[in-house]
């Protein structure tokens, strides 16, 4: 037991997400992950401080509140909303949501900004080189992979502006040796070696710190023009949040700070362990204790991506599985250094499996086999055999072992002990077979003694599923009417009082039945469909001169007679008059339109597209057309507008 922890302050924190898009199953992970350590930690008696949130500036946010048609702050304030439901959605015990637009951090952040300039570790220049607009990140030409982002893929674009830049370079040798002389910093081993052989003792390179090629970020107060860069203004999250300031700092950040550990994915790595850690050393702060990579989940094999068609996300889960189904399966499949794979068939599976027949199968049939043969009623145990002995052995190492494994965040075999303790329990079922004790009197005290120890083997199994599940902890404790339900009530085996009542027993998981499960996953699948718009889509709204805008020749035209294509569902043929004459063009809005709906219409076209044929007819332009949810309108104009005007 935790003896020494009563009270003792515990900061834990995720990374704070980037509000470009709502986040899939496999960025919601990591909160779920970070849930079940601050969960468990404050069941031990620690004070502890949970954070996450949003990270709401930069470049590419106002790429995509500009293909939205709002403003960057409206953009983030709905995209953090949605962050945060997922949070909540996935019942994570957060105890701060900080976003990079709250004044408080956005004030701090320029202090911090202002207080490395004015010591020197901040310095004007110039910066050019190639720059991923998604990853906000720079690189040079020998970082590439295949021409393109080494982190995501994509094109990069030849970037020069004047900026500030942050001495890494000064800090490097100073780094080096901390990592070094702490082995548990950076966790695991790989992600160790990985930052010092191919980062920190090659070399490393000033860090650019400020913008001037867009303009939503937290502004430089003493340089017009400048934005602070995604580096110090997102970093900087976890200790303006606890009140710290340059000036004089709060007392959160002298009760919780240094965190105890940032749970980050892997590929942010290294900018936790190698920017932020110069971050405070400049700045004379104490570095975090500890920085666990995690893994990625993928869909499959592959890594989650919308124009791939294998997203999925978290509150659809949860709709079709429950949240703690949901909880099981991401905390399960994940490997401790590997990446994990989710995908339906295997939820499935393990939810009938593992949840359905092995917990939930135990639970139902423990709780009704007492209300059964002893109206409810919890009997001594009085009557010891060896098989008892080696339960009680096995609850107590289950403690133990959970203990280990979640301090070392093997998460995946933690919560696989845990199961294999209701399978063990099965398997005393088994072996003491209470059906049969239950039908001699001579007997009933030995199945008094089986019940007693399948009661309290699952009081155990509840109190260690309560930060992975902790709902159906709730209800396994429930079930049982049992209030005792402390961590250090697992010290010794046994704290279940006799002659108390059980409660009712209730599945806590009903097994699926797949060819169903399927059809709604189906039904779901194409009603998102219908609304989404991909991050791979918005990239590729390309920005166009008023020099190639002006090449596209919009006109007005009137509608003269409209009849379907033949052989074709979806054409419609248009004669229009353009001013000049007549011409056709077809347009596939058959589904939308009949055709004498839109005779006599003054509508919009381009004329000077370049003819093509459809179905075997020509068509001399291209009639424009909005959407409008599922709908869709050809855009008209007032009668009076004389055919053949040009849009201007």
């Amino acid at each position: 037991m935790c003896k020494n922890c009563k009270g003792q302050p515990y900061y834990i924190s995720t990374a704070i997400a980037y509000t470009s898009r709502k986040p899939h199953i496999g960025n919601s992970y990591e909160i779920v992950l970070t849930d079940v350590i601050a969960r468990y930690k404050r069941l031990q008696g620690y004070d502890v401080f949970f954070q996450t949130g949003t990270d709401e500036h930069g470049q590419k946010v106002e790429k995509y509140a500009r293909a939205e048609g709002c403003t960057p702050k409206e953009y983030v304030d709905r995209v953090s909303k949605e962050i945060r439901d997922i949070c909540d959605v996935l019942n994570t015990s957060y105890d701060y949501f900080i976003r990079t637009t709250d004044k408080n951090h956005e004030e701090i952040v320029q202090k911090i900004f202002r207080k490395l300039y004015d010591q020197g570790d901040i310095y004007k220049g110039s910066y050019e080189g190639l720059y991923c607009t998604p990853c906000e990140s720079f690189w040079t030409e020998s970082q590439l992979v295949d021409g393109k982002c080494p982190d995501c893929g994509r094109e990069v674009k030849m970037t020069k502006e004047e900026a500030y830049f942050l001495k890494l370079s000064k800090y490097q040798k100073q780094l080096e040796e901390f990592i070094e002389s702490h082995p548990d910093f950076i966790y695991p081993e790989s992600r160790k070696k990985e930052m010092l052989n191919n980062f920190i003792k090659p070399g490393l390179q000033d860090l650019c710190v400020s913008r001037t090629s867009f303009k939503w970020g937290i502004p430089v107060d003493f340089d017009d023009g400048h934005v602070i860069y995604v580096w110090i203004d997102a970093l900087s999250n976890y200790i303006t949040s606890l009140g710290y300031d340059p000036e004089k700092s709060g007392e959160n950040y002298k009760k919780y700070w240094p965190a105890d550990v940032h749970i980050i994915g892997k590929d942010i790595v290294r900018f936790h362990t190698i920017y932020w850690p110069i971050m405070l050393m400049a700045l004379g702060e104490p570095l975090p204790k500890q920085v666990y990579g995690h893994p990625w989940l993928l869909f499959g094999e592959d890594k989650m991506s919308k124009s791939r068609g294998n997203v999925i996300y978290a509150d659809d889960l949860v709709k079709l599985f429950g949240v703690d189904a949901v909880r099981y399966y991401l905390l399960s499949e994940m490997p401790f250094a590997n990446d994990g794979s989710i995908t339906y068939d295997t939820m499935i599976e393990r939810f009938n499996s593992d949840l359905a027949n092995t917990l939930g199968n135990l639970v139902n049939r423990t709780i009704a086999m007492n209300n059964k043969y002893f109206d409810g009623v919890i009997q001594s145990p009085n009557t010891k055999e060896a098989v008892d002995d080696e339960l009680e052995l096995i609850c107590l190492n289950t403690v133990k072992q959970v203990d280990e494994l979640i301090n070392t965040f093997h998460i995946s075999d933690s919560l696989d002990t845990i199961l294999n303790l209701a399978k063990r329990c099965n398997k005393y079922i088994d072996e003491t077979t209470p059906w049969i004790l239950a039908k001699n009197d001579e007997t009933k005290p030995r199945l008094g003694t089986v019940l007693y120890n399948l009661l309290e083997a699952i009081r155990y199994i509840a109190i260690l599923l309560q930060p992975f599940m902790p709902d159906t902890s709730k209800a396994i404790l429930q079930q049982m009417n049992c209030d005792i339900s402390s961590y250090d009530s697992l010290s010794s085996f046994g704290a279940i009082k006799a002659n108390t009542k059980v409660g009712e027993a209730s599945p806590l998981f009903v097994r699926i039945d797949a060819e169903k499960m399927y059809e709604k996953i189906e039904a779901m699948q194409k009603e998102s469909a219908k609304t989404e718009k991909s991050i791979e889509e918005v990239e590729k709204i390309e920005q166009i001169t008023i020099d190639d805008f002006s090449k596209v020749d919009i006109r007005v035209g009137e509608v003269k007679d409209c009849e379907k294509v033949k052989k074709s569902k979806k054409l419609l043929k248009f004669t229009i008059l353009d001013g000049a004459g007549e011409r056709t063009i077809v347009s596939g809005i058959a589904q939308y339109y009949k055709p004498e709906e839109l005779v006599g219409k003054k509508i919009l076209f381009v004329s000077n597209l370049k003819p093509v044929k459809l179905c075997g007819v020509e068509s001399q332009g291209m009639i424009l057309s909005a959407e409008n949810g599922d709908d869709l309108q050809v855009i008209t104009v007032d009668e009076n507008k004389q055919n053949g005007s040009r849009l201007c």
